[in-house]
């Protein structure tokens, strides 16, 4: 098992012990209610070409992916947000693996629909040293098919939780990506996908990096 994986079944076990069941039915269900989307099948494959994005970082500065581009492959991490305790573990994983990514001659980029002030927060708080771009109201995550509404259902618990949404994403539209990880070579083509609606699920960086 890898580390990252390892760090996710242990989150697992605390958050199962901290949890009442109630919340924990209620995150299930939401996530069985998402698999009959088949997003998977219905999203970007392997083989098409990403679509251009002009997006802003975490300082409001945009950036262009054709700029990017000229450089090599991107990697494109699809998260959350920063309240999502699995999206921080899997942008400190491949934070920790960010020099075997640039000698692959890719750059790294993360992508979430939360607002560049809270991008900023946890960009500083977990040292991550790649661009944090701010995917305003998932427009850029429509496109790609990997948008969805959370559930009027488990709202509430979400709120509960202290997870505001609308504070943290500066919309009333409760949407969010599927966390997702693209690679993307100089001809704009998809090389690499990975996704998976329950979010519990994350890539093996190792064969990430095997990829580029």
């Amino acid at each position: 098992m890898n580390t990252l994986a390892k760090q996710i079944e242990y989150l697992n076990q605390e958050l199962s012990s901290q949890l009442p069941q109630e919340i924990l039915y209620a995150f299930g269900k939401s996530i069985e209610d998402l698999k009959t989307k088949r997003m998977e099948e219905n999203s970007i494959q392997i083989g098409n070409q990403m679509p251009e994005f002009s997006l802003p970082n975490a300082l409001g500065k945009i950036i262009n992916s054709e700029d990017i581009i000229k450089n090599g492959k991107i990697i494109l991490a699809f998260y959350r947000g920063s309240w999502c305790p699995y999206c921080n573990l899997e942008l400190k994983s491949l934070q920790d693996n960010l020099s075997r990514i640039k000698n692959k001659g890719a750059t790294l980029i993360a992508v979430s629909p939360q607002s560049p002030d809270h991008s900023l927060s946890m960009t500083e708080k977990n040292n991550l040293e790649f661009e944090v771009l701010t995917d305003i109201d998932n427009n850029f995550a429509k496109k790609l098919g990997i948008d969805f509404q959370l559930q009027d259902f488990v709202l509430p618990y979400y709120n509960g939780l202290g997870i505001h949404l609308s504070d943290f994403n500066k919309n009333e539209d409760n949407t969010l990506p599927v966390p997702a990880v693209f690679v993307v070579d100089e001809n704009r083509v998809v090389t690499y996908k990975f996704l998976d609606v329950n979010y519990m699920n994350r890539l093996d960086v190792e064969e990430l990096i095997q990829s580029l």
